[in-house]
Order: structure tokens, then sequence, then C-alpha cells
């Protein structure tokens, strides 16, 4: 009997190198090679003729690089970020999509300061729409909220196409935690250790944020555990974290692990009902996450669980129609949705008197004045 050949020395290359733009574990794939692009049309008809309804592009600015690969700057475009080659890609992935008798959609996550460059997207040809990230990242003041509303509904009018609304994701603070800082805005560059919070007010203007986002027109995008109000869970232990950002910050990120806790659904059991076999979750849940939870919010007519059914149940009803109004106070912000429907957010330090039939609130109402940090649906007679 032969024997085998023995352990082969493996043949070491040097100066090669791949591309990443996150983890090493992630190498970018070459978006100008023919076959690549071929490969994703195939995959996007695989998953297609199987029924699903769409997909969701994750960072869809990012797959096509300069070719000669230059430092940051050193060019007038961005070397691997909103580059124009991309929408060849997206208009073909669009002439899929739009081949089923049943048109699949395409929702682009797409991270870009200017409101123009961002709508080029959602040209007919293109995608159907994309996360707009703009308002998510506003601190909670009404000058700043207006404003982005203004730019939104702006740009995505000469496209047609809706536009959307989203308070956070998978990479950002919870709103409950975030709006109950001194700085309410979000930035990856401003995420650390110890910002203290006020959650009570947090939880409060994460409800009127709510209202506020649901009765803009468009498309509502909820991140899975806001409709229960959960805030940031900042307290993970730190052998627990699992977020490359923690580890390439060497600890002074927190990262986004503490947005992705796994959400309680009842109030006891070894993961709160987030499994039914008894494994312990990816990440640990809180011990208070029983509180929160699904079985709890269903039992009380005031949960955050109930404001969110209560507004996506209103809201499929309403007009397209959309009109700013005039306010006696810069602190709030009111608008309608055709005739009869209003939205009143109150950012003031003054409760608002209010004339109309109240549909919904997102906290108590003390003879028909709305208080501080509060939102409101009216309809008028």
């Amino acid at each position: 009997m032969t024997p085998g050949p023995g352990p082969r020395t493996p043949t070491v290359r040097r100066g090669e190198w791949y591309l990443h733009l996150f983890t090493p574990e992630q190498p970018d794939l070459n978006w100008n090679h023919p076959d690549v692009r071929r490969e994703h049309e195939e995959i996007l008809r695989f998953w297609f003729d199987r029924g699903v309804a769409g997909i969701r592009i994750d960072s869809a600015t990012m797959p096509v690089k300069d070719p000669a690969f230059p430092e940051y700057g050193e060019t007038a475009e961005h070397p691997y970020v909103d580059r124009d080659e991309l929408h060849d890609i997206y208009r073909s992935w669009r002439a899929i999509a739009d081949e089923y008798a049943e048109p699949r959609v395409l929702v682009g996550e797409i991270w870009l300061a200017d409101p123009e460059r961002f709508a080029r997207y959602l040209r007919p040809d293109e995608m159907h729409t994309a996360f707009n990230f703009d308002l998510m990242g506003r601190p909670w003041r009404a000058s700043e909220l207006r404003a982005s509303i203004e730019s939104t509904l702006a740009a995505h009018r000469p496209v047609d196409a809706p536009a959307t609304w989203v308070l956070s994701n998978h990479d950002v603070t919870r709103p409950a935690t975030r709006y109950g800082r001194e700085d309410s805005s979000f930035s990856f560059q401003t995420k650390r250790f110890g910002v203290p919070t006020d959650l009570a007010l947090g939880q409060r203007r994460a409800r009127a944020a709510a209202l506020l986002t649901a009765a803009l027109p468009g498309s509502l995008y909820v991140y899975q555990g806001d409709e229960l109000g959960l805030p940031e869970v900042e307290d993970l232990p730190l052998a627990a974290l699992q977020d490359p950002i923690f580890h390439r910050s060497e600890g002074a990120d927190p990262g986004r692990d503490g947005c992705r806790v796994p959400l309680p659904w009842t109030t006891t059991g070894p993961s709160f009902g987030f499994n039914s076999q008894g494994f312990t979750p990816w990440l640990p849940q809180p011990a208070e996450w029983g509180s929160h939870c699904v079985e709890v919010q269903e039992r009380d007519p005031d949960s955050m669980l109930a404001l969110y059914r209560a507004a996506l149940h209103l809201r499929r009803g309403l007009p397209n129609e959309f009109a700013w109004h005039e306010t006696t106070t810069d602190d709030v912000i009111a608008f309608s949705r055709g005739e009869r429907f209003r939205c009143l957010v109150n950012l003031g330090d003054e409760p608002l008197q209010l004339d109309g039939e109240v549909l919904l609130a997102s906290a108590a109402l003390t003879d028909d004045r709305l208080p501080t940090d509060a939102a409101v649906w009216l309809t008028t007679k």
C-alpha cells in the first residue's frame, strides 16, 4: 500500500491584499467585474422566484470603488461612496424586479447627507424606496425635526418616490434612551460609555415621536423593540459585547449591541419567551426585561405597544395630501393630512390648547391641553 503524500508547506505570496471596508471577515467584491454583477442578479432571481416580496440592500452606496484606489480626499469623487457607476447596477436589479407579475421591491439602506444625491437612487428605473436616516439623527427640537421633514419631502417629490420615516435601526441608540439625553441627536462619533439619560423623559418623547412619524406621508419603518419602548441596554457585561466597533475602539465605544438584545415576549422564562427551547440568547437580557414584554403591554391600553398598534391602524386611512399649519410658537409642529386630520407635537415648555376631536394622544390630556413632549392626532367635524 503506497502511503499518501505528507503535509504540504503552503506557498507564501508576499504583497497580496484584499479590500474590506468593514471587518476582515467581509472582503469587498469587485463590482466592476461582470461575473460579480451576473451572480448577484442570479441571486435576486433565486429569491424572487421563491416569492420573496423584496430585498433590503445594505450599505447601498458602497459597492463600486474607484479602480485606481486613491486615498480619500485625493479626488473630487469619493473613492468608494455614492459613485455614479452604482446606478447601472440598480437599474439592472430594478429590471429584474419588474419582470414579475407582482413586482418585487428594492429598498436601499442609504446614508447620504445630500438629499438630492439620495433621491437619485429613487428614480423610476432604480430603487422603489430607501431608508431616510436624516430625521433619525436629529435632536429633539422642533426646528430640527421640521427642517428634516421639509427636506425629505422636497427631495422625494421630483422622483415621485414615497418618503420614509425611521426613528432607529440596528446601528442606533434606541429612542427611549437617546431622547432622554442632553444631546438627543445621533452620531456614530458620539457613542460612548457613561452618557447620562433621563429614561422617563426619553420614553415620553419616544411616544410623541412615534405619533409624529406615523402621521407623515410615506412609509413608516419600525425597528424591532421600539414598539415596546425598549431602552438601550447600556450595562451589558464587557465580555458579552460582540460588535467589532467595540473591539476596534479598544473598548472606548460601546458599539451597537445595546440595541440588539433579544426582545422580551413573556414576563418570565430563561429568554423571556424569545425562544421556547430554553436556549441562552447571544446577548444577555436585563433582569427587568419582563416588565417591558409583549405579554404585559398587551394588557395595558396605555402601553407603547398599544399606542403603536392604534397608530398603525389609523394611519392606513389617512389621505396623501400634506400641509403645514402655522402655530403661535416655534416649539410646536403642526400639519394636516387632507381636510380633517391634524397632527400636533408640543416640544415647548407650556401645555398647548387643543381644538378638535382627539383620535389618539401620546400622553394624557388635561382640560384639552397637550402637555410638553407629547403629540396628538385630531379630527375636525
